[in-house]
Parts: C-alpha cells; sequence; structure tokens
C-alpha cells in the first residue's frame, strides 16, 4: 500500500529538515550539543521513522536512523543527525572540518509492514527490514537502486547487514518487514 500523496512531505519542509539536520551537526561539533528545532507545520510535528545519511565524495559516510516514530519528526531528524555523524560504528567521528565536505540525505519512513510473500517486495519502492533471532538487518529502498539489484540480491544483501546467511530470507524462522521512504537530500535538493 502507497503512502498517500498528502502525507509527503513539501520541498519546503523537506529544505527545512536538511537545514535543521546540517544546523544540528555543525552546532553539536563544534559546542557539543544542540538547540531544540521548532516544528513548523503539522507534517514535521508528526511522529514519523527516519534516517538520516551523510555522504563524502559520493562515498557513505555515515547513516543512523529509526522505524519508530516516538517524537515530533523535527526532533528525530535532529537526534539521527548528530549520530549518523558521530555515531555510527562503521565509521570514526564525523570532524568540524569535514562538514563542508559531506552532503545530507534524509528517508522519512512509513510505518513497518510484514510481508508473507518476498513476491511482494518492490526494488526502488521497498526497504527491507529483516530479523531471525536476535539479528537485524535494515537497507533503505534507495540501496538497491543505487546498486542495480534484483529483488534477490537486495534480500541477500539485508540478510547479510544482518550477519545472517544470504540465504535467510528463505528461511520461516526469517520475519522480512517493508517499508516506503520519502528520500530527499542537499544534491537533489539543489541539482
Amino acid at each position: 500500500m502507497s503512502e498517500p500523496a498528502q502525507d509527503h512531505l513539501t520541498e519546503s519542509e523537506q529544505a527545512a529538515l536538511l537545514r535543521i539536520a546540517r544546523e544540528t551537526i555543525s552546532d553539536h561539533l563544534k559546542r557539543g550539543g544542540a538547540g531544540v528545532a521548532k516544528a513548523d507545520g503539522q507534517r514535521l510535528a508528526e511522529h514519523r521513522g527516519a534516517f538520516v545519511s551523510l555522504h563524502k565524495r559520493g562515498q557513505l559516510r555515515g547513516c543512523i536512523g529509526t522505524f519508530v516514530g516516538r517524537q515530533p519528526l523535527v526532533t528525530t531528524i535532529q537526534e539521527m543527525a548528530v549520530s549518523a555523524s558521530t555515531r555510527d560504528p562503521r565509521f570514526p567521528p564525523l570532524s568540524e572540518a569535514e562538514l563542508g565536505e559531506v552532503d545530507l540525505e534524509i528517508s522519512v519512513l512509513t510505518p513497518l509492514r510484514p510481508i508473507d510473500d518476498p513476491q511482494e517486495i518492490e526494488v526502488g519502492r521497498h526497504g527491507i527490514y529483516i530479523t531471525r533471532d536476535f539479528q537485524s538487518g535494515v537497507l533503505l529502498p534507495q540501496v538497491a537502486t543505487e546498486y542495480g539489484w534484483d529483488r534477490e540480491t537486495f534480500l541477500e544483501h539485508t540478510c547479510m547487514k544482518a550477519g545472517l546467511p544470504r540465504d535467510a530470507w528463505r528461511d520461516p524462522e526469517s520475519k522480512i518487514e517493508v517499508f516506503e521512504a520519502q528520500v530527499f537530500g542537499e544534491k537533489t535538493n539543489s541539482d
């Protein structure tokens, strides 16, 4: 089921979130903290999950997010921006000098939805969250598109990200959930 168009953020709301994310990272790197941004508009105050990704020269430099919206979207974006820039275990913390070299991308998510049949996954539309026992892995919808993956390859890489065997998605004990994302970034907004 696709997300209703009225739930999509406008270009001005997207620009506001990107500005808030960048300012939050900057404040955190300079002063070790950031002020709380005001949610201008109803959609920025909604409780929604989101991911913030940082790219440096086209390469991933940090990405952290949450599926569950427990607070206003604007607050979630601030928290994920700080986490992506300083707490992604795959990368060293971003330095203040690097901030001008990174582009930000935000993915605002729909709620997770379990699926019974992997054939339901639409590459380019759905992100995948797979869990088995205490292991889990997630890949955003744009990842499969960026790498030119088909559905099976997308599932395999999500399993590997979870630390599971490539074919764990075929195991009935594995739980597969999908979500959609409205993805926007500084590069896409300035092109």
